[in-house]
């Protein structure tokens, strides 16, 4: 081998070994970045010496697709998780203080106290105020639906610009990956930042990817609607002022396909987009509904009954919007809890006396049950206790059975939200398992071990010292070739 063979192999093996030293500091740099994948400096051995010839980048796209389905499915199990949580506080307080079940039991009490002892004022008092408790609870559980409905379409208004704030950025990247490729580029950085802007596009919509020539990116939802394909898709929402029971919310629409809401407490949404939707057109509406059977039931249960049986009955302790008629047997009424109100006649407050409650009256001297005024005429309130305790249809729309008291009726709706809260609750330890379990296992596989760079760092500095000695034999035989040829 001649001198300057010898001193072109130290040469190229001096940077050869740069190179792969730089390769993993940048490794070592960029161990904690979760966004980062480790990078390998790929050597051939060509005469003289060896030379990096490629870096790779260790990626592994069926882990990384596993990890994208998986934090779709966990942000939006999330999402309607803590939405569901913050709905039951909303309108039912906590440990359900604030219910329509806990105001109607303290008004049975009262009813039945009232009832042991008719001519007592305070007693028919402190039946009125219990219904007052009774309407404010309904008054306020639609309220707190409508607001959690509005809330939610302004999440989702948020989130759809977000997302379409991330499709731009993602041209950005995708078009670098693509410029870089084309020119023999190394493009890692640029692909590292695609894929973090694919895990927080993920959190919004479930995305399945397509990977063209030159590393050109498309993506689609899990439905088929595409994403990006050259140029963003746009995602299009017009939100909504405010709800009411009747409102019916607006969809998500993605290159014009709407967006599907999910379903269930173990939801199939995947995204928080879903997630919000399945509030805001499922969830809450049910909760709405069930809260109008129960003022439904109310109004049906304290009636008045037309003494001469001429005249239907009309509502009598508890009115509405629609009063005094009563609603329809049976059939949901919608936004009746917002509008029930104690009957101005019994109500203190408004100029009523509660003794009309014991008495009859509310609509009239045709409906005064208590005709010779006795002081302890009992059988109206009587009757009242009884009617809660009895079994009446309810619309199966609302989800919580077709018949029941309505006492026995409150209380399931607060089983009924808390039943969906507790599934929603476990299906996010679930999936929340998932993606630690598979952004875990990619870390391993994709990711940068401290170990294993720090035992390739110390063999590139056998490596590196080994070449400089070498460079430094031939300098000096070179060197003393000179003195004698001199």
């Amino acid at each position: 081998m001649s001198l300057t063979t010898a001193l072109n192999i130290a040469k190229q093996s001096l940077q050869s070994t740069s190179r792969q030293t730089a390769v993993v500091s940048q490794n070592i740099s960029n161990a904690s970045n979760s966004d980062y994948v480790r990078r390998n400096a790929v050597v051939s051995s060509e005469a003289p010496g060896a030379r990096v010839v490629l870096i790779q980048r260790a990626a592994n796209e069926a882990l990384f697709r596993a990890n994208l389905s998986a934090v779709s499915s966990y942000e939006g199990q999330g999402t309607l998780r803590t939405s569901i949580d913050s709905l039951a506080l909303a309108v039912n307080g906590v440990d359900n203080a604030n219910s329509a079940a806990t105001a109607l039991g303290s008004l049975y009490e009262a009813i039945q106290l009232y009832s042991n002892n008719p001519a007592n004022a305070s007693l028919g008092e402190n039946a009125i105020e219990a219904a007052r408790q009774v309407v404010r609870s309904l008054n306020d559980g639609t309220a707190a639906v409508s607001a959690q409905r509005t809330n939610a379409d302004m999440q989702i208004s948020v989130a759809v610009g977000e997302l379409n704030g991330l499709l731009a950025d993602f041209q950005t990247a995708n078009s670098a990956v693509v410029a870089g490729t084309q020119t023999g580029r190394d493009v890692s950085d640029q692909l590292d930042q695609r894929d973090a802007l694919l895990k927080k596009i993920a959190q919004y919509v479930p995305i399945s990817t397509i990977t063209r020539e030159n590393n050109d990116m498309v993506l689609t939802t899990s439905s088929g609607a595409i994403l990006f394909e050259t140029t963003p898709r746009t995602v299009t929402f017009e939100p909504k002022p405010g709800y009411d029971a009747s409102t019916m919310g607006n969809a998500v629409y993605i290159d014009g396909v709407p967006l599907q809401a999910g379903t269930g407490g173990d939801t199939n949404a995947a995204g928080k987009i879903a997630a919000y939707l399945q509030l805001r057109d499922t969830v809450a509406p049910a909760v709405q509904a069930q809260l109008d059977e129960v003022a439904r039931g109310l109004v049906m249960a304290f009636a008045e009954t037309d003494q001469t049986g001429t005249d239907p009955d009309l509502a009598g302790l508890f009115t509405w919007s629609g009063g005094p008629t009563l609603p329809a047997d049976g059939t949901l009424a919608p936004g009746i809890a917002g509008s029930i109100a104690v009957n101005a006649a019994m109500d203190s407050r408004q100029g009523g006396n509660p003794t009309v409650l014991r008495d009859g009256g509310a609509n009239g001297a045709d409906y005064v049950a208590n005709t010779a005024g006795n002081a302890s005429f009992s059988s109206l309130l009587i009757g009242y206790s009884s009617k809660l305790d009895e079994t009446i249809p309810f619309d199966a729309s609302a989800g919580v059975g077709t018949s029941a008291s309505v006492m026995e009726y409150s209380s399931s709706i607060i089983g009924w939200l808390e039943n969906l809260r507790q599934q929603a609750t476990a299906a996010e330890e679930t999936k929340g398992a998932l993606v630690s379990r598979t952004a875990e296992t990619l870390s391993n596989d994709t990711g940068v071990n401290m170990d294993q760079e720090m035992s390739l760092l110390i063999e590139l500095e056998h490596s590196y010292d080994a070449s400089a000695r070498l460079l430094k034999a031939v300098d000096e035989m070179l060197a003393n070739l000179i003195s004698m040829v001199g």
